[in-house]
């Protein structure tokens, strides 16, 4: 799958820090980089994981895993198999009932709220529908990501031509959402969730809602975008694209761990 836009996400990958800025800005600069530390290791860490929504309904069944940086999994499973709440866990969106997680090196259940901002900018998200800004222009979307995390106008300037055009968007720069296809579209909210060149990428149903033609188009992005180092955990129900990628798969059914397996296929074992 190898392309100019690899090699050019490559080099923007290697590009060296910025350099150190003082007062203020560097604190924010700090804050904002310093949030998720995996180093070579674990990205993601499971140990003993249950929620429990009241007393009668389990999200998660005593879950343990660990993903590595810069894997790429796929997350199957029916509806209702835990998939949401794993994801939700994973941006601390909600806590574990039991159990420890641990996203970049980072305990989620000691984080503090006035913390979780500074988590999240590490975290790209990609779902389904896309949730653009109806009223910004594409370039408009893409850099209101850099904006909210405080980057300057001259590297806003800088970053969205560039994540633009690796994502194949150069020319759609003008238009609003309503205005591309759905591929397009999903491109996009790829682009506003790469710009920042996040350590981990979550992608929730992605291709959900796109032709079988498109979605493999946007697969050989998400998966460049790993190629760069970027851990991506992909929740989906695609098995014609499970199959063909032969990516790490991590199976829930019932709250519970039924598969973890390298190099899979879709289709779940008996037990």
């Amino acid at each position: 799958m190898s392309t100019d836009a690899d090699a050019q996400l490559n080099s923007e990958s290697e590009s060296p820090a910025p350099a150190r800025r003082t007062g203020r800005t560097a604190e924010r600069r700090i804050d904002r980089r310093s949030i998720l530390r995996p180093g070579d290791g674990s990205m993601v860490i499971f140990d003993g994981v249950t929620k429990r929504y009241g007393e009668d309904v389990v999200g998660l069944d005593n879950i343990s895993l660990s993903i590595d940086a810069g894997e790429f999994v796929f997350l199957v499973g029916p509806s209702g198999s835990g998939k949401s709440t794993f994801i939700r866990l994973l941006i601390k969106e909600m806590d574990a009932s039991e159990g420890t997680v641990i996203v970049g090196g980072r305990d989620l259940g000691k984080m503090g709220r006035s913390k979780v901002p500074y988590l999240r900018r590490g975290i790209g998200c990609v779902f389904q529908d896309f949730k653009l800004l109806p009223g910004r222009t594409i370039y408009e979307n893409v850099a209101y990501a850099l904006e909210v995390t405080g980057d300057a106008p001259k590297s806003i300037r800088r970053k969205v031509p560039e994540i633009l055009a690796l994502t194949g968007l150069s020319d759609k720069s003008d238009r609003l959402p309503n205005e591309l296809s759905g591929g397009e579209q999903q491109r996009v909210s790829i682009a506003r969730a790469f710009v920042n060149h996040p350590r981990l990428l979550i992608a929730d149903e992605p291709t959900g809602n796109l032709d079988p033609d498109t979605s493999i188009g946007i697969m050989q992005l998400l998966y460049r975008i790993n190629r760069t180092g970027t851990t991506v955990v992909m929740a989906t129900h695609d098995r014609d694209l499970v199959d063909k990628m032969q990516m790490r798969v991590i199976a829930l059914e019932g709250g519970k761990l039924v598969r973890d397996e390298r190099s899979a296929s879709y289709a779940t074992v008996e037990p």
